[in-house]
């Protein structure tokens, strides 16, 4: 009995303690369920979401680049295109050999297509071919069965409807590069393009746009099962540019007949890139889809450069349109009255080096004005001898030489203004006399691209330190204003500007200027210039004995440049323009004509007084243009002549 009660109570205590232990767990069970499904709920359901939804990028369609009035110059248009999805092909290699059967795959595009499928997930759409013409699609959909995770559609490409003329200016796109895409999403979809030189480059984050989200429902293993949700991709902005097309245009046909050449124009007032033109060129539409092989080499292997824009990039030695830059130093300086005169008999001595003019006899006794209407050597050779070449570079940079004037575009050089300082420190080597000498004429050490020449031209003719922009910031015409408010003054007396002024009018209006025969008289204005010749490589004695004394007798690689800058018109300047043609020979032959030419149709079109189209209303469409400017424009037809 005894017994029996004592194994009872055991029991109840194990019975009381397992089912306690039960309690406990069973509690621990519960709470840890609460805590998932109740507390921490919103987290597991985001979890589980995102397991189960994705998001995929939608790219941007790009902005267009437009001219000051509104003229499309760098625009997108719909193409078909081929893709492969690696994990629906059977065999990769074998559909690649199939679609080489139907539109000529070449090797690159093969391999480009195989590297980009090793680097991609196996289910996205790798892009093999873009640009199929209707042939090629009819080919492929008509054997599609046979030509499994192949697909057809419709992207956008980028197209340069004016193509060579505008190149240099625009530039192009391509595929972005390994290096470029910097972890973006946006930069890592199939067949996207990014700028890669000049204003697509300079504007590439606006013209890009905001991509859009596609929200897709997907298996485990990423594929897609349906679309649930969809965000529009907001399209890239507009990049309204400076230029004025069909001015672009004339100045671009009229480098045409020279194999390296480059010409810029400015709005004096406001600083407005109208035109810049640069031959040779090239054609960036082959650049948007991607080269062959063969035709990079072609293009990279030119000895004429076809994709640098000598405009912004060439570096010439300025040659005599220097000049007016040693007058204002000297004058600024107090150095020489302007009424201080030389004696040219053709050459001056300075050691046992003898410093020629381009006049063999010498041009006697003369002045300022007069030395630069006859661009008369010894004259700057004396100016410059008396003033040293520091004064010379700090006028240079007064006046744009030495930096980069035009932030906005990739490539551009800043020349280079030499000092003292300068040739010690980049040569380890003493200054010489003579080397001072040479400057003062625009030779030497002394380099300058053409942009700046124009920007040089603008200050002189304005008195103000005008600065160059390619890009409208604004609705209204620059060439509103009578002068940018904005725009500082020089710093230089009004009065040796003056008299630099008349000397670059003597050189095209005055019978013993030097562009005076090759300017034609054209009424309603009158051009101020300043013709230059720099010098590529001297004449030794061997080859003069050797009879080789013109600059056509030497080879074409080491003839003169030939150099022309001016404004107009001559009373009253609005423009600035500077031409320089590579081993053309003497500016006042060559360049002088091409200048006057492109000045004469600036006027004629005047596209600063004109102002630019109003903003398209909505439901305009592209031919919602201002009447007024419409009628007042010419034509592109007319551009091309």
């Amino acid at each position: 009995m005894y017994r029996d009660a004592e194994t009872r109570r055991m029991l109840t205590r194990r019975a009381l303690l397992l089912t306690g232990g039960k309690l406990l767990v069973a509690s621990v069970l519960a709470g840890r369920m609460y805590q998932l499904q109740v507390i921490r709920s919103e987290r597991y359901k985001m979890l589980a979401e995102d397991n189960r939804v994705g998001f995929r990028l939608l790219p941007p369609l790009r902005g267009r680049i437009l001219d000051r009035f509104g003229e499309a110059l760098a625009i997108n248009r719909e193409h078909f295109r081929v893709l492969i999805v690696a994990e629906r092909a059977e065999n990769v290699a074998a559909t690649l050999d199939r679609l080489d059967q139907l539109i000529g795959l070449d090797d690159d595009e093969r391999a480009d297509a195989l590297a980009e499928i090793s680097r991609r997930q196996p289910f996205l759409p790798i892009v093999v071919r873009e640009g199929l013409d209707w042939n090629q699609v009819a080919r492929i959909q008509i054997n599609a069965p046979d030509l499994p995770g192949v697909i057809v559609d419709v992207g956008q490409m980028r197209e340069y409807p004016y193509s060579v003329k505008t190149a240099h200016v625009l530039g192009h796109v391509g595929a972005v590069g390994e290096d470029e895409a910097g972890g973006d999403p946006l930069l890592m979809l199939p067949g996207f393009r990014i700028g890669k030189i000049g204003a697509e480059k300079a504007g590439d984050i606006a013209l890009r746009g905001r991509p859009g989200t596609s929200q897709i429902e997907v298996d485990a293993t990423g594929r897609v099962i349906r679309e649930l949700n969809v965000t529009p991709a907001t399209p890239g902005s507009d990049v309204r540019l400076t230029l004025d097309l069909p001015l672009q245009m004339f100045a671009q046909n009229r480098l045409a007949l020279y194999p390296a050449a480059a010409a810029v124009v400015l709005g004096i007032d406001g600083g407005d890139v109208l035109a810049m033109a640069s031959t040779p060129g090239y054609e960036p539409n082959q650049f948007v889809s991607g080269l062959d092989a063969a035709t990079w080499r072609a293009i990279d292997g030119d000895p004429l450069s076809p994709m640098t824009n000598r405009a912004i990039s060439g570096n010439y030695p300025p040659g005599s349109t220097f000049k007016m830059v040693v007058a204002l130093a000297g004058l600024e300086g107090g150095i020489f009255a302007p009424g201080h005169r030389v004696t040219c008999s053709g050459f001056v001595e300075m050691g046992d080096s003898r410093f020629h003019c381009w006049r063999r006899g010498g041009h006697g006794r003369i002045g300022l004005i007069q030395a630069l209407a006859r661009s008369c050597d010894v004259y700057f050779y004396d100016v410059a001898e008396r003033i040293g070449v520091d004064r010379i570079a700090a006028m240079a940079r007064k006046l744009g030489f030495g930096e980069r004037l035009l932030s906005s575009l990739p490539g551009e050089r800043a020349g280079l203004v030499p000092t003292r300082a300068w040739k010690r420190a980049a040569r380890d080597e003493p200054w010489y006399g003579g080397e001072t000498l040479i400057t003062g004429i625009g030779q030497g050490y002394l380099l300058a691209t053409p942009l700046q020449l124009a920007v040089m031209t603008a200050r002189l003719a304005s008195g103000r330190a005008v600065r160059p922009r390619l890009t409208m910031e604004t609705p209204e015409a620059p060439g509103d204003r009578p002068a940018d408010p904005g725009t500082p003054v020089l710093g230089v007396p009004e009065r040796w500007l003056e008299i630099v002024r008349k000397g670059m009018h003597a050189v095209a209006n005055r019978s013993y200027g030097t562009a005076f025969k090759y300017i034609p008289r054209r009424q309603g204005f009158e051009l101020a210039g300043k013709t230059g010749t720099s010098q590529v490589r001297r004449t030794s004695k061997r080859e003069r004995s050797a009879g080789i004394r013109r600059n056509l007798d030497r080879p074409w690689t080491e003839r003169d440049h030939a150099l022309f800058v001016a404004y107009a018109p001559a009373a009253a300047p609005r423009y600035a323009v500077a031409v320089v043609v590579e081993h053309g020979g003497g500016g006042s032959k060559v360049a002088a004509p091409i200048a006057n030419d492109i000045m004469a149709r600036t006027l004629e079109r005047d596209p600063l007084a004109r102002g630019v189209d109003r903003p398209l209303a909505d439901g305009d469409g592209d031919r919602a243009k201002s009447w007024n400017t419409a009628r007042a424009r010419l034509t592109l037809a007319e551009a091309r002549r």
